[in-house]
């Protein structure tokens, strides 16, 4: 299973729109080491063969099979977007998680958040979160 610290949650960050967001988050994994430059194309890839968006504020943007040689390390990191960001058809992102996986390591990570979209007010309680802990 994959572990989550404070130190890969980036807080309060913004972007325009869904592809800032993209680039930021690809930017963000890249420099974490745990992929090549190319895979900000395969989260873009993903995103137009269909919305990563998963409810309640978040997203889950990866990449596609096509793209896990890119990958050096499985993990995730998160962006809090207190503004909120539109993901497309006016879906609003107050947290993106991105995943970087070599194989199906990050199913169980999806199971866990299809989970916890099932709590009440989500979304609200994502985008006022002030620290990293409170993301936790």
């Amino acid at each position: 299973m994959l572990e989550l610290a404070k130190e890969q949650i980036a807080m309060g960050q913004t972007a325009a729109d869904k592809g800032e967001a993209l680039r930021l988050l690809a930017g963000c994994l890249v420099a974490d080491g745990l992929v090549a430059e190319g895979y900000l194309e395969g989260l873009q890839a993903r995103e137009a063969q269909g919305s990563t968006f998963l409810g309640q504020g978040i997203a889950i943007p990866h990449g596609t099979p096509q793209t896990r040689d890119q990958v050096f390390a499985t993990g995730v990191r998160l962006m809090q977007f207190p503004e909120g960001v539109d993901w497309g058809d006016g879906q609003m992102v107050y947290l993106a998680i991105a995943i970087a996986a070599r194989s199906d390591e990050h199913l169980r990570l999806l199971q866990l958040l299809t989970r916890a979209l099932g709590e009440t007010d989500l979304a609200e309680a994502l985008r006022r979160a002030s620290s990293a802990e409170a993301l936790l």
